[in-house]
């Protein structure tokens, strides 16, 4: 559900009110009890800053995660924290964030709240995935169910892979022109990666170096798009979106990415 904007002066100013915020019982819904406590069940009540940490979260076995950025927010850093937010801090056992959020820390700070403060390397290189999902799995003490979601990752992973490969123009891996977050599609393709770019703008040198290379495709952020990277190179560029939906479902990413990539590669010469 979209959620009113709103702008606060400073993060002190929200941490002097946050009693008052919680006394009135506009919190976020954390699945946590009304009076602010923490559901005695033994279960973890994580909050995240994004759906991407949330997707994390849920893979290593946290069933009650609180999303604070709403995943229509087409850049995560820039979103402003609310009261609300705060709330939902107040009541977590452990709060996701990652380093490029620079907010992050500060809500908790704010909050005052005894929650731990968890960073988390977002990246979906498969490799990365299943060592942050473990850690994380290990962290709540919920060890079986991130083993468990671990042999069903691994399952589709080698699944998608294989039908991405089958799909190879003339049976041969395509060059691709990835930006510097898209690197875990061309693996997940199997493609031969003949160059990167970003996060900053491809300058006039770079773009003249990467046409060189002639890619089939360009993998570009949906997240950080600059426009068309690869103009007038024959190049199709893919879209590829990093960050899960509301759902949580890390797996939808891959499957997302690998039609587009199926796609792309039919068109690509």
């Amino acid at each position: 559900m979209a959620r009113t904007r709103v702008r606060i002066p400073s993060l002190l100013a929200l941490s002097a009110a946050l009693p008052l915020i919680l006394a009135t019982g506009c919190g976020g819904d954390t699945g946590s009890s009304d009076d602010g406590a923490r559901p005695d069940d033994g279960k973890p009540v994580v909050v995240v800053t994004t759906t991407w940490e949330g997707a994390f979260a849920k893979a290593a076995g946290a069933e009650d995660v609180t999303v604070i950025v709403p995943s229509s927010t087409h850049h995560a850093p820039d979103y402003d924290p609310k009261p609300s937010d705060l709330a939902a801090v107040a009541k977590a056992d452990f709060v996701l964030y990652a380093p490029f959020e620079p907010y992050a820390a500060k809500i908790k700070e704010a909050a005052g709240s005894e929650a731990e403060l968890v960073e988390v390397s977002l990246d979906n290189d498969a490799d990365k995935v299943r060592a942050e999902v473990a850690r994380l799995g290990k962290l709540f003490g919920t060890e079986d169910a991130a083993t468990t979601w671990k042999s069903g990752f691994d399952t589709e992973y080698t699944k998608l892979s294989q039908e991405l490969k089958g799909a190879w123009p003339d049976g041969k891996s395509p060059n691709v022109v990835s930006q510097a977050f898209t690197g875990w599609a061309a693996k997940l393709a199997g493609a031969t990666t003949v160059g990167t770019y970003g996060p900053e703008a491809v300058t006039p040198a770079q773009l003249a170096d990467l046409s060189k290379k002639k890619p089939a495709l360009v993998l570009d952020n949906a997240h950080m798009s600059t426009g068309t990277v690869l103009p007038d190179s024959g190049a199709t560029q893919v879209k590829i979106v990093n960050y899960p939906a509301d759902d949580l479902d890390l797996l939808g990413v891959y499957r997302a990415a690998a039609d587009e990539l199926k796609k792309a590669m039919g068109t690509a010469s």
